[in-house]
């Protein structure tokens, strides 16, 4: 009998504990992604200043390249002044922006990518997208997975607490998203990759089951954990489709509809899983998301993001046309403005708001 097998596309280091930035060059050379020590760093102007004054003794070979902000330009130019250079592989040491900058700009060149998280903010640090504003609002763009991961605990304490709310919202949303991919599969015959969902599902309830808090380091290796499997399993289902659904759509909805006033990418996401869970006549399990919500400091209801109901309506009935071809919950029940102003005041009852 053959045995049947598969590659799975996965970072050769994922280096997540306290004090991890200490031994980079160490990991990097032990690992042979960079003997030499030739990287090409990029960091933010901020943060990343700060970051560099800390690291560069104990990386004389790298180079350091200040990332202006988080569009397609700034990754093409972070592209053509890396290409000057010898490098090993390129760094991208900050947060969400600029590690999307560096993986594009990685894949440009043609050089592997070490992401090194500052904040725990989502779960794009480990995913096969780089995320950049463009002429024409946003675009996601595949590219390799990082090689390697490093996710210094002691940084991600010093981070503003709201990036870390932003990535429990983030994982918690897995639940929802691999429940519309498996109604999708059930209604629609869509493919469904078993052991994808399998990834980001156990990620996200490892996060809702933890019984600790953001200034716990033990919380905090879970959630990034399982954010780094989150990035994973989009990996081996080649779609976003593991960490994306009903949730999603909401989170795209406030963004497009609402630019200036929208809350983190977690926060909404977090909101919209729970509202899924609960349209999908889940109540016990979306009763419980919106516990561990409201456990971490995030919004259980779209009031506590600043928005009124018909608001949160109007967000809610734009939500499909955000994906066009996906098929969630929001797809199978269509309900009409009245239906979701029904349903919304369910949840809050059910929720206890």
């Amino acid at each position: 009998m053959p045995v049947l097998t598969r590659l799975i596309p996965a970072p050769v280091v994922v280096d997540i504990r306290p004090g991890a930035l200490a031994n980079l060059a160490a990991v990097l050379a032990d690992q042979r992604i960079s003997g030499s020590g030739k990287l090409a760093v990029a960091i933010s102007g901020g943060s990343g200043r700060a970051l560099r004054e800390r690291l560069s003794d104990g990386l004389p070979g790298a180079s350091w390249f200040e990332v202006g902000g988080g569009t397609l330009n700034d990754a093409v130019k972070l592209a053509e002044a890396m290409k000057s250079g010898r490098y090993d592989a390129v760094v991208g040491l900050g947060g969400g922006k600029i590690i999307d900058c560096a993986k594009f700009a990685a894949a440009r060149v043609g050089l592997p990518l070490v992401a090194v998280a500052t904040n725990l903010s989502h779960d794009g640090l480990c995913s096969p997208v780089a995320t950049l504003d463009n002429d024409a609002g946003r675009g996601s763009y595949g590219v390799p997975n990082p090689i390697a991961v490093v996710i210094d605990l002691d940084v991600i304490r010093e981070a503003p607490a709201r990036f870390v709310r932003s990535g429990i919202g983030d994982a918690l949303s897995n639940i929802s998203a691999v429940a519309d991919w498996e109604l999708a599969h059930r209604v629609n015959g869509e493919d469904i990759d078993g052991l994808a969902a399998a990834m980001a599902r156990q990620a996200g309830e490892a996060v809702l089951r933890h019984p600790g808090g953001l200034d716990d380091d033990a919380f905090l290796q879970v959630l990034a954990e399982g954010l780094v499997l989150t990035g994973i399993s989009m990996s081996v289902a080649g779609d976003s489709r593991p960490a994306s659904g009903a949730c999603h759509e909401i989170n795209h909805a406030f963004d497009l509809l609402f630019p200036q006033r929208a809350a983190s990418h977690g926060e909404q996401c977090g909101l919209g899983a729970a509202f899924a869970m609960h349209l999908r006549g889940a109540v016990q399990e979306s009763v419980r998301m919106t516990e561990v919500l409201r456990r971490h400091g995030l919004p259980v209801t779209a009031e506590d993001m600043g928005f009124d109901v018909e608001e949160f309506v109007r967000v809610v009935a734009f939500a499909p046309r955000t994906r066009p071809g996906r098929y969630t919950i929001l797809e199978h029940l269509n309900l009409s403005e009245d239906g979701i102003r029904d349903a919304y005041a369910e949840y809050r009852r059910t929720a206890g708001v």
